[in-house]
């Protein structure tokens, strides 16, 4: 397997290497650009953050869980690199120097390169771009004035050159690159128990904190025909390697509390590269993405070899660790009916940022006049798997939208779930919070303020 990208504007060539090499490791051991530095080596601190511009643009992501074969034809900025070859730093370099934003330095380099990325793009939200790095010496305020004065300034013009390259059909004995859909469809037939990574932030901790040793692997990121959002005939269809970082930009008008949702989906980073094919096909219980869809009424398509089917998403989760997918299917996709919104999503987490929920309920009631005439709700982290409360559902069709209905419905979530103790919550606490959670939909309604980020003293 031949892969070849930009690094710091030069054209690379790795030929040889496991296919889940990671490109911290590469960077770092076989060019000796240790300017991006190994943290916590599982995509939650940051300081490993460089700049990858493909097709859709400049992105921050994590070299600690970022594959060589998902570079291909891509460029890749360090820190080492950001600078103009005449050595002028880079406006957030110089700004972070004026700003005094920094102190022991380790953690700098992914601040950076994470606000260089941000610089590319024209985006000021820095409070979001930097949540996914992490400093322990100081505070963040120097940083943040450094990236506000860093916004006028004009693109540094050597970046202009990273650009993607054309590329082709990767394939070696253990490891597959394909371009298209029909292509994966035919490997995948003849490799069934081969592992699919689209974004890699969940497989790339199998490969660092497990140690595990995958062989056949196919590297899904850069099918054209599974990285599409269409909306038409009723529908939003969103492919299967649309990241999540995309899937909130489509939804933020029409669905907003979802697209609030998904900005609390791990970091920047991790939200470039995670994909929502990825975040339903590992079929976790505390996956953020399925209980919206299953609440939004979203229909899940795969397909096998020239086979293909489609289901309600609720259907897909079987059990804890088994879903409906049979021997070389694959997801290709899934649709959300057009629909008024009525959406509320509510992520439940010890920390707002960056954390994995205790549980996260979605709630999409529907209302004539003030009868409800239809529910879906649908809950995270309060069974084996992403799990719909019907018994809750059934409790609110046919009756008045009033607080009589509401504590009748909440009584009936011991129906639906029998939620685990673990290290994130209790099993009271959830059981608790997620009736608590139906009345704050109920409240929102009536014009109370209920949002943390709203409501003051």
């Amino acid at each position: 397997m031949k892969i070849e990208f930009l690094l710091n504007g030069e054209t690379v060539c790795v030929e040889g290497d496991t296919p889940t090499r990671t490109l911290l490791e590469y960077l770092r051991e076989t060019r000796g650009l240790t300017g991006t530095k190994e943290g916590c080596n599982e995509g939650d601190c940051g300081a490993c953050s460089v700049m990858v511009t493909d097709g859709d643009g400049a992105k921050a992501l994590n070299a600690c869980i970022l594959f060589l074969p998902q570079l291909h034809g891509k460029s890749i900025r360090t820190v080492e690199g950001l600078a103009a070859p005449d050595g002028t730093l880079h406006p957030v370099q110089s700004e972070m120097i004026d700003h005094h934003g920094s102190q022991c330095g380790f953690c700098t380099p992914g601040f950076i390169m994470s606000m260089a990325a941000a610089h590319q793009n024209g985006d000021t939200n820095h409070d979001d771009t930097l949540a996914g790095n992490l400093c322990r010496c100081t505070g963040y305020a120097p940083i943040i004035r450094a990236a506000e004065a860093a916004e006028k300034q004009a693109k540094p013009k050597h970046l202009k050159a990273d650009k993607p390259t054309k590329t082709q059909t990767l394939q070696s004995q253990n490891a597959f690159v394909p371009k298209s859909s029909d292509e994966l469809a035919d490997w995948y037939v003849e490799n069934p128990t081969a592992t699919l990574i689209g974004g890699a932030t969940d497989v790339g901790l199998w490969v660092n904190k497990d140690l595990a040793e995958l062989s056949p692997v196919a590297f899904v990121g850069q099918i054209e025909d599974l990285r599409g959002i269409e909306v038409s005939d009723g529908r939003m269809a969103i492919g299967a390697s649309v990241t999540l970082s995309q899937l909130h930009t489509a939804v933020a008008k029409k669905y907003p509390s979802l697209a609030e949702l998904i900005r609390r989906y791990g970091s920047t980073q991790v939200r470039n590269a995670a994909t929502i094919g990825g975040n339903i096909a590992n079929g976790s219980p505390i996956g953020d993405s399925p209980p919206a869809l299953i609440a939004l009424g979203a229909q899940l398509y795969l397909r096998r070899g020239d086979d293909f089917r489609n289901m309600a998403l609720e259907d897909f989760f079987i059990a804890y660790g088994e879903q409906d997918r049979r021997d070389g299917e694959f997801v290709i996709g899934i649709a959300i009916p057009d629909q008024p919104d009525n959406l509320r999503c509510y992520k439940i987490s010890k920390r707002f940022d960056q954390d994995i929920s205790a549980l996260c309920g979605c709630f999409n009631i529907t209302r004539t006049g003030e009868k409800i005439t239809d529910a879906r709700i649908a809950f995270g982290g309060m069974a084996a798997t992403p799990k719909r409360a019907t018994a809750v559902e059934t409790a609110l069709i046919g009756q008045p939208w009033t607080q009589d209905t509401i504590t009748t419905a909440m009584a009936k979530f011991a129906q639906d779930y029998q939620p685990i103790s673990d290290a994130r919550a209790s099993a009271t606490y959830r059981a608790q919070t997620a009736q608590n959670l139906l009345q704050r939909y109920f409240d929102e309604t009536q014009g109370h303020a209920t949002n943390v980020l709203e409501v003051a003293p």
